[in-house]
C-alpha cells in the first residue's frame, strides 16, 4: 500500500501484551499496550491533530493558508508541524522553556515556528507548572489575536477525543478481539481517555483517569504539588472539559520517580523505548492488576517516545 502523505500514516498502531514487563513486575493479569510513539510525530497527538485541523477545515473555521497556534508541551505540536506542513497552513507552536528541548528541536526541523515562553518565578527547568502553563496560554491567545490565526484549541476542540472514540477505542476492542476489560489513560488534555472511554465503557470496560501526584485535579485530590517531571500533563484545564462526561471507573495517581522507573523497565524488559507518561501508564495499570482488577485485562497507551526526554533525568545512570 502507498499512502499519499504522512497525515495517512496516523493511526492503527498494533497491540503488544507486555508479558515481560508484566512477569518482572509480578503483577496477576494481562497488560496489552498499543506504541503511539510508532506514529509520525512520535506521540499519539498525532491522532487529534489530524482531527482537530481536518474537522477545521471541512467546517471552515480554518481558511486554506491561514495560521494555526497552539499551546503544546511539544506532542501535539509536532502532530500539528507535520498536519499543517502537508496541507499548506503556517503552524506557531508556543511552548514552555520547561519542556525539553528535543521537542522544540523537532517541531522546528519540521517547519514549526517555535515560541518558548519562559517560566514562572520558581519553576524548576523539566518540570511544567499550571502556573507555567499559564504564562503559555496568554502567549497563545496573544499571537492566535496578531496573527489571525486559528487556535487549534486541544485543550478544548471536540476533535480531541473524536479521534480516540473513532480511532484508539475501536483499535483497542478490535485488535484484543474484546479481551480488554479495564483502560487507563495519564491525562494531558483528557482526549484520549475521554475519547476512548466513550468508546469502550458501554462494552463493560472500567476506564481510568491517571494523574500525577500532587497534581490530582480530576479526583479532587492534593494539588499542592503541581510541579513534576511527567511532561505534557496533571495541569487540571482541558482534562475537566472533555472528561466532564466520559464514564469514568475511577482515579490513581503515580509519582514522578513511578514513571520514570517504569518506562525504564519497559525499555529494558520489552525494547520499548518511551517516555514519562507510558511510565505512568505502565506504574498505573500494575497498581490496578495489584488492587481492584487483578487477575484482568488492561489497555494502556504508550503516549510518545522515549527520544524526547534524552536531555532530561529520565534516562540518566539508567541501567
Amino acid at each position: 500500500m502507498i499512502l499519499s502523505s504522512a497525515i495517512d500514516a496516523i493511526g492503527n498502531t498494533p497491540l503488544i501484551d507486555l508479558a515481560r514487563a508484566c512477569a518482572a513486575l509480578g503483577v496477576e493479569g494481562r497488560i496489552l499496550a498499543k506504541p503511539d510513539f510508532l506514529l509520525p510525530g512520535f506521540s499519539k497527538k498525532d491522532r487529534a491533530a489530524r482531527a482537530i485541523i481536518e474537522a477545521a477545515r471541512e467546517s471552515g473555521a480554518l481558511q486554506p493558508g491561514q495560521p494555526v497556534v497552539e499551546l503544546t508541551s511539544g506532542n501535539m505540536g509536532t502532530g500539528l508541524a507535520i498536519v499543517c506542513g502537508i496541507l499548506g497552513h503556517p503552524f506557531i507552536a508556543v511552548m514552555s522553556r520547561g519542556n525539553s528541548v528535543e521537542r522544540a528541536r523537532m517541531m522546528a526541523a519540521l517547519g514549526a515556528e517555535v515560541v518558548l515562553v519562559d517560566q514562572a518565578p520558581g519553576s524548576v527547568p523539566g518540570q511544567v507548572s499550571g502556573a507555567d502553563l499559564a504564562r503559555v496560554e496568554e502567549a497563545a491567545q496573544r499571537i492566535t489575536r496578531e496573527r489571525g490565526a486559528f487556535r487549534a484549541d486541544q485543550f478544548g476542540h471536540p476533535g480531541n477525543p473524536a479521534a480516540h472514540e473513532t480511532g484508539t477505542g475501536p483499535e483497542l476492542w478490535e485488535q484484543s478481539d474484546g479481551a480488554i476489560e479495564v483502560f487507563a489513560d495519564f491525562v494531558g488534555s483528557g482526549g484520549t481517555l475521554a475519547g476512548t472511554a466513550r468508546f469502550l465503557a458501554p462494552k463493560g470496560v472500567r476506564c481510568y483517569a491517571v494523574e500525577p501526584r500532587g497534581a490530582e485535579a480530576i479526583a479532587g485530590g492534593d494539588t499542592s504539588q503541581p510541579d513534576h517531571p511527567i511532561q505534557g500533563g496533571g495541569y487540571g484545564m482541558g482534562d475537566l472539559v472533555h472528561l466532564c462526561d466520559a464514564p469514568l471507573a475511577g482515579t490513581l495517581t503515580v509519582s514522578g520517580a513511578e514513571a520514570r522507573d517504569h518506562a525504564r523497565l519497559l525499555a529494558r524488559t520489552e525494547g520499548l523505548f518511551a517516555g514519562y507518561s507510558s511510565g505512568a501508564n505502565l506504574a498505573a495499570a500494575a497498581a490496578l492488576l495489584r488492587g481492584p482488577e487483578r487477575g484482568r485485562t488492561v489497555g494502556i497507551v504508550l503516549c510518545d517516545s522515549g527520544l524526547k526526554y534524552l536531555s532530561t533525568d529520565l534516562w540518566a545512570d539508567a541501567s
